[in-house]
């Protein structure tokens, strides 16, 4: 599929597979790096899953991952040119692992589900989130969980609603190396490790308009790691927070 066929698909159903991204060596060096990390400020290595932060701040290794060719093209497409990096997390779930219940990432403002049922009316995207896989995906192994179209419900879910206008949430599964990418107003949720020899390897990369902050923690004490800033390309500067002069800098 094209850049504009996964846009499309974007302001549609709220989210878009896109297959093969990374190769069989792309995907060995994610999983090394992964289990090599250890726990900095918010990280932690748990009992049923392991959770870290920025991770692009901890080797110039990780900078290839901000900006992979066919994703970063359409997170570009979605949300301007001058979009950058609102963080990088990488994540384990183990045998046992229990995933969010079904939740929106972020919301700009409520909205009239009168309004956002007009196909006329196209709702502009502030912030999407990249899944890289690491695994095959399959019912057993916490796949991602999607509502289609219910970036259109104009709010978030209630506590225990489990459907949007009648529409359940369908598992994405997927092959490892593929990425699915959803607008944060997507109603979606995470779900079981069922297997009992098996952890999910994902990283997730949040990309937002110029206007949306950062997520850098632990924030006051958070410093760019002069090694990878060293290696990185323009666009990867850019996507990091080196922007060219506007309005608020």
């Amino acid at each position: 599929m094209s850049t504009a066929a996964h846009l499309r698909d974007l302001n549609e159903q709220g989210f878009t597979l896109l297959p093969g991204v990374l190769d069989a060596p792309a995907i060995a060096t994610l999983r090394r790096l992964m289990d090599q990390l250890q726990p900095i400020h918010w990280d932690y290595i748990g009992l049923v899953d392991d959770h870290f932060k920025c991770v692009f701040n901890r080797s110039k290794e990780w900078l290839a991952f901000l900006d992979l060719p066919g994703v970063i093209e359409l997170a570009e497409a979605a949300l301007g040119e001058d979009c950058h990096v609102i963080g990088q997390t990488a994540w384990r779930c183990h045998p046992g692992f229990v995933g969010a219940e079904l939740h929106l990432d972020h919301l700009v403002m409520e909205l009239p589900e009168s309004l956002l049922a007009d196909p006329a009316f196209q709702l502009p995207m502030q912030v999407l989130t990249a899944h890289l896989y690491l695994d095959d995906i399959d019912a057993d192994l916490c796949p991602t969980l999607v509502i289609p179209g219910s970036h259109r419900a104009g709010r978030k879910p209630q506590l225990g609603e489990t459907n949007w206008r009648g529409k359940m949430a369908d598992a994405v599964l997927c092959q490892a190396g593929d990425v699915l990418m959803f607008r944060s107003e997507l109603w979606h949720a995470g779900s079981r490790n069922r297997t009992t020899d098996r952890s999910r390897y994902l990283l997730q990369v949040h990309y937002g308009r110029r206007m949306v902050a950062q997520k850098f923690s632990p924030y006051l004490g958070f410093r760019l790691n002069p090694d990878v800033l060293a290696a990185c390309t323009p666009r990867q500067r850019r996507l990091l927070g080196d922007h060219e002069a506007a309005e608020y800098d």
